[in-house]
């Protein structure tokens, strides 16, 4: 059954960082885009970067210069960086993947707290 399960979420203070793993389960092919979402209570989930197969990357406005995505395509994973982090940040974090067939994946999510 094909997975993407996240990791690395949690409570940070203001200013703080934290660092979001994802891991596809073999059985994903030919993926294209991986990146991350995310949801508060009543809103839209939103996006939040994506990185191609090619390492071209697109960040929300909101991250740009404290987030940084990468991923390793031998592993299938990709991380999420998050420095600076804002309460406006705290949200649930979904994993994203997207194949060359539009075959779209979602992972569970994980809580991301910014709070002192």
């Amino acid at each position: 059954q094909v997975q993407l399960v996240e990791s690395g979420g949690g409570l940070v203070q203001p200013g703080g960082s934290l660092r979001l793993s994802c891991a596809a389960s073999a059985g994903i092919f030919n993926i294209q885009v991986m990146g991350w979402y995310r949801q508060t209570p009543g809103k839209e989930r939103e996006l939040v970067a994506l990185i191609s197969s090619g390492g071209y990357t697109n960040y929300a406005g909101s991250v740009k210069g404290r987030f940084t995505i990468s991923r390793d395509n031998a592993k299938i994973t990709v991380a999420l960086q998050m420095n600076s982090l804002k309460p406006e940040d705290a949200a649930v974090y979904y994993c994203y993947v997207r194949t060359s067939q539009a075959n779209v994946y979602w992972g569970r999510g994980t809580q991301v707290t910014v709070s002192s």
